[in-house]
Parts: C-alpha cells; sequence; structure tokens
C-alpha cells in the first residue's frame, strides 16, 4: 500500500537549521528566524499529484507536482528551482543542483531531510 502523506503537520523539532540555510546562501532574516518559526503544512495527496503549502506568519510558500515530471520549486527561501520529484520507497525525493529534499512518514511523525553539500536539515513534523 502507497503512504499517504495527506493532512496538516506541525513542525515540533529540527536539526542544523542555521547551517543548511547558510549552505544555501538564505538571506540572514530568514536563518534568525528559522529556530523561532514552526511552520504548518498541508500536503493533498490525489495518486501521484501534490499539493504542498507551508505557512508561516511571514510567508506562504505552495508547491503542487506529479512524481516524475519536472516542476518549479519555490524553496523556503523564496528562490525558484526546477526539479523532479520521485518516489522511492514510500519517501517523496526532490533533488535540484543546489539541494536534495526527501519527505517520508515514520510512524506518525513526517520526518524531512534537506541536504546542501555537507549540511544537512533534519525536521521533524506531528500531523494535527
Amino acid at each position: 500500500m502507497a503512504v499517504d502523506f495527506s493532512g496538516n503537520w506541525k513542525l515540533y523539532e529540527q536539526e542544523n537549521a542555521e547551517e543548511f540555510l547558510r549552505a544555501v546562501s538564505a538571506p540572514q532574516i530568514y536563518i534568525k528566524m528559522m529556530n523561532e518559526v514552526k511552520p504548518l503544512t498541508t500536503i493533498r495527496q490525489n495518486g501521484d499529484e501534490f499539493s504542498i503549502c507551508v505557512k508561516t506568519p511571514l510567508r506562504t510558500n505552495t508547491n503542487t507536482f506529479t512524481i516524475g515530471t519536472e516542476s518549479d520549486f519555490h524553496t523556503m527561501d523564496g528562490q525558484k528551482i526546477k526539479a523532479t520529484a520521485r518516489l522511492i520507497d514510500g519517501k517523496i525525493v526532490i533533488e535540484s543542483e543546489k539541494l536534495t529534499h526527501v519527505r517520508e512518514i515514520q510512524g506518525e511523525e513526517m520526518i524531512e531531510t534537506l541536504s546542501a553539500g555537507s549540511a544537512t536539515l533534519i525536521r521533524r513534523s506531528r500531523r494535527v
């Protein structure tokens, strides 16, 4: 059975946020607020079609894509990249020249692992 990512997810813990944001050359304001902001992520999944909306007090970012099709993505710091999302072992994997983003469900948690160079950000969210 395929993994269902649909639902609302609230971030409760993250590791190495500042190091990761520096590695992707994010503006200083994003680096400063990263540890204080706990975004709400809403995922709508219909087969291989996804809409992922991340809301913070400062901005809302929505990415819509189909597994296996190149799409435009807006990164957490507002940059636009082209990438193809793949489903590998029940995980959504998005790879670009700049970064790799892996999203997976483990029990009642959604774990996101974002890597850029040697920097890795791990974010843990719970369904709300």
